[in-house]
């Protein structure tokens, strides 16, 4: 987890709110990278992909564009798989540290499965 929490500022602007319906929040990127930690565990599988980024550098601003796609799978409910495709649009800032994600928004764009695989957290196997 360390490795992945390196590469963003210390509070990040998400917003999923056309994937979950929440709104778009400010939280601290320990809380996130933990967040994702819990759900991606265990007995779910998962792919996640990004393609064809573009890249906008302003002095010491950036922004990502990119698609996405994800796949999860876990058995338990019905139907084990859930899929999604989207946008990403990434917010970096430099610093004397390098570059770190301060922000970023995924726009789905379709999803098809099992709503219950992508809201469960996996659980550990023993």
């Amino acid at each position: 987890m360390a490795l992945a929490r390196s590469y963003f500022a210390e509070r990040v602007t998400v917003d999923f709110s056309s994937l979950s319906g929440q709104p778009p929040a400010t939280i601290a990127s320990d809380d996130l990278i933990g967040t994702w930690a819990a759900n991606l565990r265990g007995s779910k599988t998962s792919l996640h992909l990004r393609t064809n980024h573009q890249v906008a550098i302003d002095a010491n601003a950036a922004t990502v564009f990119s698609n996405g796609y994800a796949w999860n799978r876990m058995e338990g409910n019905g139907d084990p798989l859930w899929e999604v495709w989207g946008t990403y649009e990434h917010h970096l800032t430099r610093s004397g540290a390098g570059w770190r994600v301060d922000g970023f928004t995924f726009r789905m764009t379709h999803e098809r499965g099992n709503p219950w695989v992508k809201t469960t957290p996996g659980q550990d196997r023993h």
